[in-house]
């Protein structure tokens, strides 16, 4: 009679379990630092129950970002350095969660699984290459073997392999999470995250699945957050400063919204690859605005992520929405939010606290949730969009 080897019996058994203790990882495009949640899930699909018991971000020291910033949206790169990071990364989150779970006082022997989205470095879809001869890709680094190994964890990564494998672009994958946590009969919704680049979950309140959209609007703070870098030596606008001490430039507004991007059909995804700096000289080039000033500069861009959005919404027929809730680091930027208040009202606009969701955390949560689902769920049909369960298991052994 044939018997399970022990690592297959350890999935058995942690599926049979009625809660599940789940470390979700985020690490983004904005290169912050490392998101952490721990959180205990139940159940699976649109019977999920979850409960946020920890979070925390460790920020990334300037060594570890500039070490990142070598291979980060760039077509050319040394593959020794490519291959050493992917180890590094990967072992580098693994002592940050021990490190977490010993503040918090948790043993790493209680709990069921990590899920790790690993750090992007190059995201291409097929839109964005252009190559007819090659499919949609993406790659992120920080092996998964390495942290189980590291931590003792079964690790679940390289969760956007599966999406694009199975026809999608490989994001954004909040889809199907938005629609666990977010959807609600009778109430038109839209889940936004402005992260690096900004996405959304429309979620319409007759609750007919084949009518959801989940999509990239295009930039969130990718390019306020270059801009900063570059001309005032700061991480990100904070408090929006910058940009309420600026004046937004209509004719480079104009030119940065002038891409087919904005265009195209959704779904659709796009990353720094397409909206770097360059874009944004490029567009100061054609709009004759090279001479604006820096704080004109960072107000328009902050001025173009709001235009991007509430674009995308109204181009889309999302204009009965009832409710917009914002997570990642746009949620806390007060131009973006009261222009994004401005432009879609009577929409009510606020965080995701209002559905219990911590908005710092609610990327992290979404990856232990595509975890739990990726163990005991199983693949969801919402609308077009690829019916997959998504990650590769590494074991600690």
């Amino acid at each position: 009679m044939a018997v399970l080897n022990r690592n297959l019996q350890h999935l058995f058994n942690i599926a049979q379990k009625p809660q599940r203790l789940v470390v979700g990882l985020m690490s983004g495009t904005s290169l912050d630092g490392l998101d952490i949640a721990l959180c205990r899930f139940s159940g699976h699909g649109m019977a999920t129950k979850f409960e946020l018991l920890e979070f925390t971000t460790t920020p990334y020291a300037a060594d570890f970002k500039a070490e990142i910033q070598q291979l980060f949206a760039k077509k050319i790169i040394g593959l020794e350095k490519l291959t050493l990071m992917n180890a590094y990364v990967g072992s580098f989150h693994a002592e940050l969660i021990l490190a977490a779970l010993k503040q918090w006082g948790v043993s790493p022997a209680d709990v069921d699984m990590i899920a790790s989205h690993g750090q992007t470095i190059y995201h291409a879809p097929k839109r964005l290459h252009g190559q007819a001869a090659y499919p949609n890709a993406t790659l992120q680094i920080g092996d998964g073997d390495h942290i189980a190994v590291k931590t003792g964890i079964l690790t679940i990564s390289d969760m956007r392999q599966k999406h694009i494998a199975a026809g999608g672009e490989g994001a954004p994958l909040a889809l199907y999470g938005d629609v666990i946590m977010g959807s609600q009969t009778g109430e038109d919704r839209i889940l936004l995250n402005i992260g690096g680049i900004a996405n959304l979950t429309w979620l319409p309140g007759n609750g007919n699945g084949a009518e959801i959209i989940c999509c990239d609007t295009g930039p969130g703070n990718t390019l306020i957050d270059a801009a900063c870098r570059k001309y005032f030596d700061m991480p990100y606008d904070e408090d929006s400063r910058i940009a309420l001490s600026g004046k937004v430039s209509e004719a480079l507004l104009d030119a940065l919204l002038d891409n087919p991007y904005f265009k195209a059909p959704a779904p659709k995804t796009t990353g720094p690859e397409l909206f770097s700096i360059a874009y944004v000289e490029k567009a100061q080039q054609v709009s004759n605005t090279t001479g604006l000033s820096l704080r004109d500069i960072v107000a328009t861009l902050s001025a173009f992520t709001v235009k991007s959005i509430s674009g995308f919404i109204q181009d889309n027929g999302m204009q009965s929405v009832k409710r917009i809730l914002i997570s990642g680091g746009g949620a806390k930027n007060k131009f973006v939010v009261d222009g994004l208040t401005a432009e879609l009202a009577p929409a009510m606009i606020s965080d995701t606290n209002y559905l219990g969701v911590n908005p710092d955390a609610k990327e992290a949560i979404l990856f232990a949730l595509l975890g739990n689902e990726a163990l005991v769920g199983e693949p969801m049909h919402i609308g077009g969009n690829p019916a997959v369960l998504m990650g590769k298991f590494s074991f600690a052994g």
